[in-house]
């Protein structure tokens, strides 16, 4: 097992899929060469959509089942890039450039060498490898349609850009849209019912009230009026105002008990766009965190979303870059970053119990 060579397959095989746009929701050219890669190892690659899945040889339900997942897909490239972010660029210091490099690129590669390497040798488990789409959009046709499809699954590492250190606890997500509804009028007169007046003290609600629950991990629920729309033009009074509202929970609270808490102190209506991105958490005395304690790892709490919270078993997320890095113009990670990924990813899950 020789890290440096594990390396340079997923270095080289990262610069390849850097190459192929990968936009939420227009994988498939990315899942159609990840597939083939797969399949050229010998092995027999799953597909639903633009996800891609591969089963440890000799898979035996009497083990549990390790997940090691990433995501494909890639945001669209921000304004500000000065290279092109579809050429894989690597410089003399060890960077490689390209969109997605970091976010996840650099996971999907590590861990599918991780797979292959952990799967040439027996295993107390047995171990699934999938690549999904749809990640950066939450959308329903990633990791969420494919979870049915395959094995129980026991444990998930989730690879993202968290320089590695284990990320045992995420924050959810449940964004709301807020509506007031008033009536229209001529502005010169007093005429009509201002819908922008209605929503200012709801607004200030958002802003002022804390829950009283704190996670030690991920601190408190965290709530943030983003966007506010109403008026047609200057001399009419809007009959209706709305804002969206961006809700981060802790494991403290479901999505559904943090929306009943709000809609009793709101004057207007408010509509959750959906309930499913849960925060998640997994004990600090779980084997696989113990484990990698016992490498030096810091469990942290992350405050960004990943597939993690459509999972309904337990899981970490752990990966090479960093997140500042990530949705960012000339975004980079360093080959060194993937080299101690798989050395560390080996070492956490060789041979170590992942629980059931």
């Amino acid at each position: 097992m020789d890290v440096s060579i594990l390396t340079s397959e997923a270095v080289a095989l990262l610069q390849s899929l850097i190459a192929i746009p990968s936009i939420s929701r227009e994988e498939t050219a990315a899942a159609d060469y990840l597939q083939n890669y797969i399949e050229l190892q010998g092995m027999t690659a799953g597909r639903q959509g633009n996800n891609v899945w591969c089963l440890s040889p000799m898979f035996d339900l009497n083990k549990p089942t390790l997940l090691l997942n990433s995501h494909i897909d890639t945001v669209r490239p921000v304004s500000g890039w000065r290279k092109d972010p579809f050429t894989p660029r690597l410089e003399s210091n060890g960077k490689l450039y390209g969109l997605g490099s970091n976010d996840a690129g650099a996971s999907l590669a590590s861990l599918l060498q991780v797979f292959f390497t952990l799967s040439r040798r027996a295993q107390p488990y047995n171990l699934i490898y999938l690549a999904s789409c749809e990640e950066e959009v939450s959308g329903k046709g990633g990791v969420e349609s494919v979870l049915p499809q395959l094995p129980p699954i026991a444990f998930a590492v989730v690879g993202e850009p968290t320089e590695m250190q284990p990320a045992i606890a995420e924050k959810g997500l449940m964004v709301l849209d807020v509506t007031a509804t008033g009536r229209s009028g001529h502005a010169a007169r007093n005429e009509g019912d201002n819908a922008i007046y209605k929503v200012l003290n709801d607004i200030a609600w958002f802003r002022d009230f804390s829950f009283p629950k704190v996670s030690p991990l991920l601190g408190p629920v965290k709530m943030s009026v983003t966007m506010v729309q109403a008026g047609t033009q200057h001399n009419v009074i809007p009959d209706r105002c709305t804002f969206v509202v961006d809700v981060r929970s802790n494991e403290c609270y479901t999505n559904q008990e943090l929306f009943d808490e709000i809609t009793r102190h709101l004057s207007c209506q408010a509509q959750a766009r959906s309930f499913r991105l849960g925060s998640s958490h997994v004990s600090p005395e779980h084997p696989l965190v113990r484990r990698a304690v016992q490498l030096g790892r810091v469990p942290f709490g992350s405050p960004t979303l990943s597939d993690q919270a459509l999972m309904p078993f337990p899981s970490l997320k752990m990966g090479p870059g960093k997140s500042s890095r990530s949705h960012t113009a000339d975004e980079f990670v360093f080959v060194r970053e993937i080299e101690e990924a798989i050395g560390l990813y080996l070492e956490l899950l060789d041979g170590t119990s992942i629980g059931q």
